[in-house]
């Protein structure tokens, strides 16, 4: 891993994710999920929810689906009552993460544009940046709902490049997760790794070009 100084120069524009990178969200996914699939009669632990860290939702109730399958509630009933739960949840206890103000505001400084290209439905990250009150920052959002396919496919960095009207190679990408990760170097992106601190950090994160323990140890190493 390159550890060198991250040379702001070599870029046009910096990309987010949201959940485990702006807001601390992955233990309250977490807890969504473990009520609703429980109510569904799926008994799913949050242990059980790393294997999907990352994952677009439909596509985590699809795996979970083939591998402990449930009666009654169909899929799209299952993930209409996961997102309703989130954006109950979010609303209710979201806290920006340590450095995220901090970063947005010294990148809009910096005349970067700002995008957001997440795994979550549009209504989260409605949700997220009105909670959080970042919203302003941010000329771009994206969701991979609205792409073939979600992370570690690099469809929504992609498309949030096209739409930044960036070149992916003048991109910084900051993420939190393996699926992430490798969606942003799959996009031909320079990825930061801020590893979501809830569960055991996948070794294989190493494959991002600069890892740091939050947002502001990467901002000490801009210059």
């Amino acid at each position: 891993m390159n550890q060198k100084k991250i040379n702001l120069s070599q870029f046009e524009a910096v990309i987010f994710d949201m959940d485990g990178v702006l807001i601390d969200s992955e233990p309250v996914w977490k807890i969504a999920m473990e009520e609703v699939f429980s109510a569904v009669g799926c008994n799913l632990t949050r242990k059980d929810f790393e294997l999907t860290v990352g994952l677009r939702l439909d596509e985590v109730i699809s795996f979970w689906y083939k591998v402990a399958p449930w009666q009654g509630a169909g899929p799209d009933e299952v993930l209409a009552m996961i997102v309703n739960r989130m954006v109950e949840l979010l609303g209710r206890d979201g806290k920006p993460l340590p450095g995220v103000i901090e970063s947005l505001q010294y990148f809009k400084s910096k005349g970067l544009k700002i995008g957001l290209a997440t795994s979550s439905y549009q209504v989260l990250i409605e949700c997220v940046l009105e909670t959080l009150k970042i919203k302003e920052y941010f000329n771009i959002t994206h969701s991979a709902e609205h792409e073939t396919h979600g992370k570690p496919h690099p469809a929504v960095y992609l498309k949030t490049a096209q739409m930044l009207a960036v070149n992916p190679l003048k991109c910084l990408v900051i993420e939190d997760s393996i699926n992430g990760v490798i969606a942003g170097k799959a996009a031909r992106m320079t990825v930061v790794c801020v590893p979501e601190k809830t569960h055991s950090p996948n070794p294989k994160l190493v494959v991002a070009d600069y890892m740091f323990e939050d947002l502001f140890g990467m901002l000490e190493e801009m210059e």
